[in-house]
């Protein structure tokens, strides 16, 4: 009986330890994450295709040198619910990459322009070679990025969450971290080769430079041209990388719910009947 109850006061100790472990490594760090507006929240919520555009834009001149899109295929940028560039553009946009195939008739790799079947090649040919070109840190692949990263609520706030479908945690978090490079308190020094954020998840202390600034990229649209707008852009093309099929499952689950609704009615009303001369 002894050995079950240390059995159990054990286990619940290292219960215990491990809820606390990640708020022991984040200190009292509490990561600042604005809400914003998206075309694509709630139940009926869809991609804007310009912004689809211009978030692709500012990753291809902005983000693509270190950051990867290795789901992604070109041709996925001309397809229905994604950014609707034509088959040409996304033809267009694909050559202008360059991906590894083979081997040939000697077994040998070679080099050639992509085309829409390929996926967006990496910007380092391994993980060393990504860290040794960024003071080893790993900069992380941006195709599932949107619904990997995301500050989550605490209780009660996931419970009204479920209701109100807030499902922009990411983009959320992502804009919010590209907007949140400011200067440190008072006092604190920020270790030689990061930089102070006061969104990122791990700590106050970032390996990545602010990747962003005013009008460095140009939009032909007539938008903003602002540090904050280019994190909106992007955040919301990463969501699209990550959920590439998010407006058709919101018109399935739609179509779910009615369905649903009209066969509960049916039943209803067919017990009804079965059972109108049956006295209970």
């Amino acid at each position: 009986m002894s050995t079950m109850i240390k059995m159990v006061r054990a286990f619940t100790a290292a219960a215990a330890l491990a809820v606390a472990a990640p708020a022991l490594a984040a200190g009292d760090h509490k990561p600042h994450v604005d809400r914003y507006q998206w075309s694509f929240s709630g139940p009926f919520g869809t991609f804007d295709r310009a912004q689809l555009q211009r978030g692709f834009k500012v990753y291809r001149e902005n983000c693509s040198a270190c950051h990867g899109l290795r789901l992604v295929a070109f041709r996925n940028l001309a397809e229905n619910g994604g950014p609707s560039f034509s088959e040409d553009e996304a033809k267009q946009i694909a050559s202008e990459y360059t991906v590894v195939d083979g081997p040939d008739d000697f077994g040998d790799m070679f080099d050639r322009p992509a085309i829409l079947a390929d996926r967006f090649p990496s910007p380092f040919p391994n993980e060393q070679a990504a860290r040794a070109a960024n003071n080893g840190a790993y900069p992380p692949d941006f195709s599932l990025l949107a619904k990997a990263r995301a500050a989550h609520r605490g209780f009660p706030w996931f419970v009204f969450d479920a209701f109100t479908q807030y499902a922009e945690q990411g983009p959320d978090y992502i804009t919010s971290l590209l907007t949140g490079y400011v200067e440190p308190p008072e006092g604190m020094e920020v270790p030689v080769g990061q930089y102070y954020n006061d969104a990122f998840l791990a700590g106050q202390f970032i390996s990545m430079a602010p990747p962003l600034y005013p009008d460095s990229i140009e939009y032909t649209d007539g938008t903003p041209m602002t540090v904050e707008q280019y994190s909106k852009d992007v955040a919301a093309f990463m969501m699209w990388a990550a959920e590439p099929h998010l407006e058709d499952r919101k018109k399935m689950g739609f179509r779910v719910m009615i369905f649903l609704i009209v066969f509960a009615g049916m039943l209803y009303f067919t017990m009804k009947s079965l059972w109108r001369n049956v006295k209970h």
